[in-house]
């Protein structure tokens, strides 16, 4: 196995500075570290950093890998599976990709270094073949949790059920024409517009894919410019819906007599709006309990066991905006 003085060599930087960038330190130039840590990968190097002199040991301890902690449902995952790991006398180190594909990357060779006893993962694109590529290099039982990953024990809620049970609200309550704010692949849309279709709205429905205010505010905008019914706006997620509401308030467009909207998650904040939010809720506990559950089953009794493949289902909150 290459040597942090040969990584040195091969990147043209000092040996100290190859330690810092193996040990997570984010003091080092980002182009420095990238290409550190890329010479690294290259060579399948691995820093025995919690666990020299202790191989065969286990650590008591779990990666948990989040791509967005400022969402409170992410926020509350953790907290549950922290909860659920330590009735079993394991402890948490927790990661947070911020949906950067370059963070997971860096994060999942961190979890690598660290020797953690497994993982529990929140994919950025769980269908990637980088993504399944890096989850076969982890020498450590993985979890998949929210989203189904192939080739890993998974348990989540099924997205496109979800989507789809949204679509059938909003058709019920009249809606004519109909927006997904997120990424066109995520399961919550495929559901979403197929059931819309079924329904016979071909045309009358919109993606917007999320990157930044403004571009939500002008997508709306145009959107709204056009002539049509009452418009049914499904939200990736609750700060997703948060700030297509306060678009719909700076358009004088009232909700939900012209645009009715459904978040996801059913965060806390959603209970406080006005109007308040209809949210697509989750069974967070159940979800981090049963993972944790599968990832222990797989780190205490090694061997052979049947993939997982657990949805759990989800339920429609309604309230004031839809």
């Amino acid at each position: 196995m290459i040597t942090m003085t040969e990584i040195a060599k091969l990147t043209h930087v000092s040996q100290p500075t190859v330690s810092r960038v193996l040990n997570g330190s984010q003091t080092v130039a980002p182009e420095i570290r990238e290409r550190v840590l890329a010479c690294a990968r290259e060579h399948d190097y691995q820093l025995n950093a919690l666990a020299k002199g202790l191989q065969g040991s286990q650590t008591k301890l779990l990666g948990v890998l989040v791509t967005d902690i400022s969402n409170g449902f992410f926020a509350d995952l953790a907290r549950e599976v922290e909860a659920a790991a330590r009735q079993r006398g394991y402890s948490i180190i927790l990661f947070n990709s911020g949906d950067s594909p370059q963070n997971e990357r860096e994060y999942l060779d961190v979890v690598r270094r660290y020797r953690v006893d497994g993982v529990l993962a929140v994919p950025i694109r769980e269908t990637s073949g980088e993504w399944q590529e890096y989850a076969k290099k982890l020498d450590v039982p993985i979890v998949a949790v929210t989203r189904r990953a192939e080739g890993l024990d998974s348990v989540y809620v099924d997205h496109v059920q979800a989507g789809a049970m949204v679509a059938e609200h909003l058709m019920e309550r009249g809606f004519q024409r109909f927006v997904f704010i997120g990424e066109e692949y995520d399961g919550k849309f495929i559901g979403f517009r197929r059931t819309l279709e079924e329904g016979g709205f071909t045309e009358q429905i919109s993606n917007v894919v999320y990157r930044e205010d403004i571009q939500l505010n002008q997508a709306l905008r145009a959107w709204f410019r056009r002539p049509g019914g009452r418009t049914g706006i499904f939200a990736g997620n609750d700060i997703y819906a948060l700030r297509a509401l306060d678009t719909l308030r700076t358009l004088n467009i009232p909700v939900p007599e012209e645009a009715g909207i459904v978040g996801f998650d059913n965060t806390s904040i959603g209970r406080y709006l006005n109007p308040r939010l209809s949210s697509v809720s989750q069974p967070i506990a159940q979800m981090a309990q049963e993972a944790v559950a599968r990832l222990l089953d797989r780190v205490e009794h090694p061997g052979p066991l049947e993939l997982m493949n657990h949805p759990l289902s989800a339920s429609l909150v309604v309230r004031e905006s839809a």
